[in-house]
């Protein structure tokens, strides 16, 4: 990918081709980078590329965030932004100011090549480095920390996610009656977040004075600890007991913080007995979380707990499509298709898949086509090809059941042995381009009706049975890496 997206200076001008150049990166970041970590430190910073393209300014609202990107960002958005332009950019960092056009700013980076390690470099910058910032730019995130952008009307729904946007919606209209608490579970990328998301936006639209409060367990987390350390737990307690809604990610990571358990454990029950609501989402299912106290597992499992899905194909290919559009991009059906076979495994992934597809055709200039979408992610393809097999899968599945690679081959139909293996056939389909004669033919000659009815039987079930949905998703994360 490294040789394709180089290109000289000359080809990448006009006077958006510095924002197309910042754009092109961040979109890259949100693809390598975990949710939280790009939400929480890459998005909000302004940048400004200087007409040659010759160096970036990343303005950031304080000094604590200023030192954070130098020491763990820096260096890795310098080495991008040098990949995706073909030569060297410096790279500066600098206070936002909320007053009009400062006269100077603190230049405190400066990276001129991928390899070079973040340093500081100086005092005051040049006038001229400097431009007036929109109020935007510095304005801080809203107290309920909720993504405006993250509603129902952007998330496309299917069978993958349909009762998990049904309870969602039905929790957004009617809070703190049926379905509270609502816990939502599911692999990474899926749109969980989203979800949770998209029910505070609701709430607040219909309701503008509703105390609504979205945050991530680590934040619970953190809260917790400061509380202790001040002595504010007065204050921690009226913040969180005195919702309407508090929608919180990743429950497992309260996972042996027995502080922590015990105040949300505490929390819960203010928020239940005045009637608020509470939806959380974890990777797992509750009775499947790990060194979280009983007493707690029991309350998330008291309401509704729904699943969401890997999307399929054709969920995935409209995705691809809404997400294209909402960037003013139109990219052909059958450019969507063959991302959306290629692509299985989350949502995250997908979009990414298509931003890579995407800058890669502006920076050539070039109408995106299959062939297009092949050269762009060819490393992702030969990554994919190289590591999932229907070979590995068998040896995977085999591993996992404690049953012989052999048997996934053999004429054998004991229950021990034909469920794995129709596991395994399930996952053959999901996860590879085989066609099902080709999968039957590496199953010991098996014919394509047999491979099939495999298929459906476990698709099915998978949808019905928590402890089965659940093996699925550990093997697919094992062989997906």
């Amino acid at each position: 990918m490294k040789e394709e997206l180089h290109r000289s200076p000359r080809r990448l001008s006009g006077p958006d081709a510095g924002q197309a150049l910042w754009q092109a990166c961040i979109e890259q970041l949100a693809q390598d980078l975990p949710a939280q970590q790009f939400t929480t430190w890459i998005k909000p910073l302004v940048a400004q590329v200087a007409d040659d393209l010759s160096r970036i300014t990343l303005y950031v609202p304080n000094r604590f965030t200023l030192d954070w990107i130098r020491s763990q960002y820096a260096g890795r958005i310098a080495a991008l932004m040098a990949d995706l332009y073909g030569e060297p950019i410096a790279l500066d960092l600098a206070l936002a100011q909320r007053a009009a056009a400062p006269r100077t700013a603190s230049r405190v980076q400066s990276v001129s090549s991928p390899s070079a390690a973040p340093a500081v470099t100086g005092s005051d910058a040049p006038a001229t480095v400097v431009a007036a910032l929109p109020d935007d730019s510095v304005r801080e995130a809203p107290r309920n920390r909720l993504n405006a952008g993250l509603t129902f009307d952007a998330l496309v729904e299917g069978s993958a996610n349909r009762m998990a946007h049904a309870a969602a919606m039905h929790v957004a209209g009617m809070p703190g009656h049926l379905y509270n608490p609502l816990f939502i579970y599911g692999g990474v990328g899926l749109g969980k977040t989203h979800l949770v998301h998209a029910v505070g936006n609701k709430l607040l639209a219909d309701r503008p004075d509703a105390k609504v409060l979205y945050i991530h367990a680590e934040q619970f987390v953190s809260d917790v600890v400061k509380a202790y350390q001040r002595k504010t737990f007065d204050e921690f307690k009226a913040r969180y007991h005195s919702l309407d809604l508090l929608l919180i990610d990743d429950v497992q990571f309260f996972a042996n913080k027995d502080r922590t358990q015990e105040e949300f454990f505490n929390a819960f029950e203010a928020l239940l007995a005045k009637k608020s609501h509470i939806v959380m989402t974890s990777d797992t299912y509750p009775k499947g979380l790990t060194d979280i106290h009983e007493r707690l597992v029991s309350r998330f499992d008291s309401g509704l707990t729904v699943t969401i899905e890997p999307p399929e194909l054709e969920m995935r290919v409209a995705i691809l499509i809404n997400k294209a559009r909402a960037e003013n991009v139109e990219v052909p059906e059958e450019v969507a298709f063959f991302v959306a076979k290629n692509v299985r495994s989350n949502v995250r992934e997908l979009e990414g898949a298509l931003r890579k597809i995407l800058a890669y055709s502006r920076f050539n200039r070039k109408e995106i086509s299959i062939q297009l979408a092949r050269e762009a992610l060819r490393d992702l393809l030969s990554i994919q090809n190289r590591q999932i097999s229907v070979e590995n899968i068998q040896k995977t599945v085999a591993y996992y059941y404690k049953i012989k690679i052999a048997d996934m081959y053999s004429k054998k139909r004991p229950a021990s042995i034909a469920r794995p293996r129709q596991i395994a056939m399930y996952l053959a389909k999901e996860l590879t381009q085989k066609s099902l004669p080709e999968i039957g033919a590496l199953f010991g000659g098996r014919d394509h009706t047999t491979v099939l009815h495999a298929v459906r039987k476990i698709s099915a079930e998978r949808q019905q049975t928590t402890e089965l949905n659940q093996q699925l998703h550990v093997l697919e994360q094992t062989l997906k890496g």
